[in-house]
């Protein structure tokens, strides 16, 4: 009998673009999804805030040091197994899709060559 060996996992990268304003109820975006990935177990979530952009709407939105409400680009990343990334997104793509302004939304596959804990 042949033992089976155990494949590894793939793991994969969903990415979220959309902006700083962008609300679900009364959160922002970006917190109540990184909030969400953390109680869902998703392995690691990063946003990044751009300082200019523009999406399908073609207007450019850009960093300017007068205006304290900025409308700006941000994305928000989030790695793990592929099959639990994929889970993730079905649970919140309803809620993207209700959002009265647009976003694009990516998985990507990834090769972790190091992930080690902090102390």
């Amino acid at each position: 009998m042949k033992s089976k060996k155990k494949r590894p996992a793939t793991y994969s990268r969903l990415k979220i673009k959309a902006s700083t304003t962008d609300r679900i109820g009364s959160k922002l975006l970006y917190q109540y999804l990184v909030e969400k990935a953390k109680a869902k177990g998703i392995s690691g979530a990063t946003v990044f805030r751009g300082i200019m952009g523009y999406g399908t709407s073609s207007k450019i939105h850009s960093s300017k040091f007068w205006e304290l409400t900025e409308k700006l680009p941000v994305v928000m990343e989030f790695v793990d197994k592929t099959a639990k990334l994929e889970q993730f997104y079905v649970e919140i793509e309803e809620e993207l899709l209700r959002m009265p302004k647009g976003c694009l939304v990516t998985l990507e596959p990834t090769k972790i060559l190091l992930q080690k804990q902090g102390k």
